[in-house]
């Protein structure tokens, strides 16, 4: 890239890209992106980011090349963000097909385009890496200057928190609200006190499926050194089930699994079922400074209520007793709303450079914001918990 922000006649800030993570030492890298232990996300670590590349899951032929933006100030990193060249829009979770289409058909061409994210991951959490606001901003006007520069149609910024929402918007993104279901720890000492919160039928209900997930199955909650091989193994097979339903072949390979369970044993919470000792259904979590991110599920036989069980119910129970203060479960389903995880916003920005196609953009974001807030406030009134 070419160089990036004048400071008042000081050093200036120069923005430059890498093609790998692995080109950027990887203390240096989380001391910006997880300054603080109480709100660690594992999604933007280096070790998590590594693991994707190192994996062959994200790469050029798969259509993430990655081109991670570092912002150097005499020499010094003050800034980065996760960024990639798509060649599509799979595995991001924030759906722009339309967009694409609609640009195709106007004549445009809107891939290749930049993507700042947590690649095939729908979690919020911190994009414009920087300790301070101020070079938080240069960073985001460098993801601009990459999209001009590499002749990219837009650059977009996924699942962001609300301070990178501003300052993103203060730097000409558009923002686009989408929603997911989260579970809210409000003090509980245990799995009874939260259900005590619920109306008397909810209540009953989640007992009831908590009754049946369990007959003749034995559940277990794994950290560490306990998720084994055998685990990742019928892991695996569930992930593959999985994935091959929902997006036609799996995103990640075996081999990320592998790096994971090296780099980040102590970040993962596997929740598997077994019937007379063999594992029939699997749940893999990510363990953040305050939240439990519940990430992979996939099992090789159908039980009822066994998904609701190992997903949302195992989750809440790991939340109460680490004392986490919320779970995330990752996209859509507005299932979860009836075992207690409540309708919120999630937020991307968006910046494209054409100037009439980013007008209609805009026109057709604030529609669809306001659409989606009220479905929201909508959804609010379905939660199971008891009415004043």
């Amino acid at each position: 890239m070419a160089d990036g922000v004048d400071k008042d006649g000081a050093d200036k800030i120069v923005g430059r890209t890498l093609s790998s993570i692995s080109e950027i030492d990887a203390a240096t890298w989380n001391n910006l992106a997880n300054p603080s232990p109480e709100a660690y996300n594992p999604f933007v670590s280096h070790e998590f980011l590594s693991a994707l590349e190192a994996s062959k899951s994200v790469a050029p032929e798969t259509g993430w090349a990655p081109m991670h933006l570092i912002a150097e100030e005499a020499g010094d990193i003050i800034g980065a963000a996760s960024l990639y060249a798509k060649g599509h829009s799979q595995g991001e979770y924030v759906f722009d097909h339309h967009w694409a289409d609609a640009f195709h058909r106007a004549g445009g061409r809107y891939y290749p385009k930049l993507l700042s994210a947590a690649p095939f991951t729908p979690v919020p959490g911190p994009r414009l890496l920087a300790a301070s606001r101020a070079a938080k901003a240069t960073i985001a006007a460098l993801l601009r200057e990459a999209a001009v520069q590499t002749g990219a149609s837009s650059t977009h910024v996924n699942f962001i928190n609300d301070d990178d929402r501003s300052i993103l918007e203060g730097a000409g993104f558009l923002p686009r609200m989408g929603e997911q279901y989260h579970w809210f720890n409000r003090g509980y000492d245990t799995f009874e006190d939260f259900l005590g919160e619920l109306a008397s039928r909810k209540r009953k209900q989640v007992r009831r499926e908590r009754r049946e997930a369990a007959e003749d199955i034995k559940i277990h909650q794994l950290r560490g050194d306990e998720i084994t091989e055998r685990h990742w193994d019928a892991f695996w097979i569930f992930y593959q089930d999985t994935g091959a339903r929902k997006w036609g072949q799996p995103y990640l390979t075996r081999t990320f699994f592998r790096l994971i369970a090296e780099t980040m044993k102590e970040h993962l919470m596997f929740i598997v079922a077994e019937r007379s000792g063999e594992p029939i259904a699997g749940a893999l979590n990510f363990i953040g400074g305050d939240a439990l991110y519940g990430r992979y599920w996939g099992c090789t036989e159908d039980v009822p209520f066994l998904h609701f069980e190992l997903c949302y119910h195992q989750a809440v129970d790991f939340a109460i007793e680490h004392g986490l203060s919320r779970v995330e479960a990752g996209a859509q389903g507005q299932h979860k709303i009836a075992r207690g995880y409540e309708p919120v916003p999630t937020w991307s920005a968006h910046w494209i450079e054409n100037d009439s196609f980013r007008d209609a953009i805009d026109r057709y974001l604030v529609s669809e914001r306001e659409q989606t807030g009220m479905e929201i406030d909508t959804l609010k009134d379905y939660t199971p918990f008891r009415k004043s």
